[in-house]
């Protein structure tokens, strides 16, 4: 890159969807924002037929739309759940990496490949919103990881970008060590929305999807502040077998 390029100048470049970056998965191959073709094709597409509220994958499709068994019982507060993936290797690496080795170049690659996924689907929705950390989580982490998945999604589907219309009231215990039942619990009344969202849709975004228990819960507190309609998008849908 020319000296005289400023850092603002050089991180446009690396946004542009035809600069070619070292691939982050293998390092050995250049490739479309930072994927070479090899490891792109490596990536674990979530396959249908799936649940068309929860997105969990199902042996067949059930007549006329009807959700999975799990959502018939206790339909989550989404209307809908997106994903263009699995939660599993190598994407796995690529998410853990970026959320808890601080990563933040691979930030704008993850949010590339929802956005890929968003253009595809279509969809849209009046305000995006990122699942909000609590205080404790974000001192920790340092950032939100769900941000630029969000931000680049409000630009696909043209709603607008809204990171503080809703807040986590209380730092709640991590949810991979809990139960269903006691993730529904620790997220009970967790959320707290602004006002006037009266007739609107909503999308909330976040980075994986596992219970589905956080989105349900942020999606009933937009609900009561009046949302129309929510929909949840996430890069990977973790899948847990069937037992």
């Amino acid at each position: 890159m020319p000296a005289a390029l400023s850092n603002w100048e050089g991180q446009l470049l690396n946004k542009r969807p035809f600069f070619q970056q070292d691939c982050r998965l293998c390092g050995r191959y250049r490739g479309r924002d930072g994927l070479c073709d090899g490891c792109r094709a490596m990536l674990p597409a979530l396959a249908g037929p799936l649940c068309p509220v929860c997105a969990e994958p199902q042996a067949v499709a059930l007549p006329d739309g009807a959700p999975c068994g799990r959502c018939q019982r206790q339909r989550p507060a989404f209307d809908a759940l997106f994903a263009p993936y699995r939660y599993d290797y190598p994407l796995a690496e690529l998410i853990h990496h970026y959320k808890y080795g601080r990563a933040l170049g691979d930030g704008a690659l993850l949010a590339s490949l929802l956005a890929e996924f968003a253009d595809r689907t279509g969809g849209s929705a009046d305000l995006v919103i990122p699942v909000p950390l609590a205080k404790e989580r974000l001192a920790e982490r340092g950032f939100n990881q769900s941000d630029a998945l969000a931000r680049t999604l409000a630009a696909i589907i043209g709603g607008a970008f809204s990171p503080r219309l809703c807040w986590r009231k209380r730092n709640t215990a991590r949810q991979a060590s809990l139960d269903l039942a006691a993730r529904r619990r620790n997220l009970a009344d967790a959320f707290g929305v602004e006002p006037g969202l009266h007739g609107l849709c909503v999308a909330i975004v976040d980075d994986v999807a596992s219970s589905g228990s956080t989105l349900s819960a942020l999606a009933s507190a937009l609900k009561k502040r009046g949302a129309k309609r929510v929909d949840a998008w996430v890069l990977a849908r973790a899948i847990f077998p069937k037992t």
